[in-house]
């Protein structure tokens, strides 16, 4: 059990518990549970973020290298969030039936928050702003499929706005035509 499912209390701990069961209460809705199930399985190891800057960088030629470069940056946020997760090791949360299988046990940050957010936040910048609203979608999904922690989800989408801004000079280099 995780130590914090013991602490029903006001604050944050509280919160997080009370935002993810209230969330987690919306897949009663068959749309919202197909959704977020659909959410959860092309965000796994940041697969649809990493198709999206590979189909930017095959169909915008002339900003190739930023778009590749913002994939990589994708792909940063989502390794740092994991690599986080083996230092951190918080357990899922065990209070709501989760409706989606993980790929590991360990619950902050959300790499799945990371990586969208870090999409975002990249491909943003290229003039993608469609990616924001999915994005958002996204980390949404993982409270509704019962896998995350609000605080998570948190963690791993400032984590991955960070990984995207810090690298913005470098997804720029080499000129707008890169």
């Amino acid at each position: 059990m995780d130590h914090l499912d013991a602490i029903d209390r006001p604050g944050l701990r509280g919160a997080d518990h009370r935002i993810l069961t209230a969330l987690h209460a919306r897949a009663r809705d068959p749309r919202v549970a197909t959704a977020a199930r659909a959410l959860s399985w092309t965000g796994e190891h940041g697969a649809l973020w990493l198709a999206a800057g590979l189909t930017g960088a095959a169909v915008d030629g002339g900003r190739r290298g930023a778009w590749l470069r913002g994939t990589a940056l994708t792909a940063g946020a989502h390794l740092v969030s994991m690599a986080v997760k083996r230092i951190v090791r918080r357990p899922r949360p065990a209070h709501v039936e989760p409706l989606v299988r993980t790929a590991g046990r360990h619950s902050f940050p959300s790499s799945h928050a990371a990586s969208a957010t870090a999409a975002a936040v990249a491909f943003g910048a290229l003039g993608a702003p469609a990616i924001a609203p999915l994005a958002a979608a996204m980390c949404v999904s993982r409270l509704v499929v019962g896998v995350h922690y609000p605080s998570d989800v948190a963690a791993g989408a400032a984590l991955g706005a960070l990984t995207a801004r810090l690298g913005s000079r470098w997804m720029g280099s080499g000129g707008v035509h890169a």
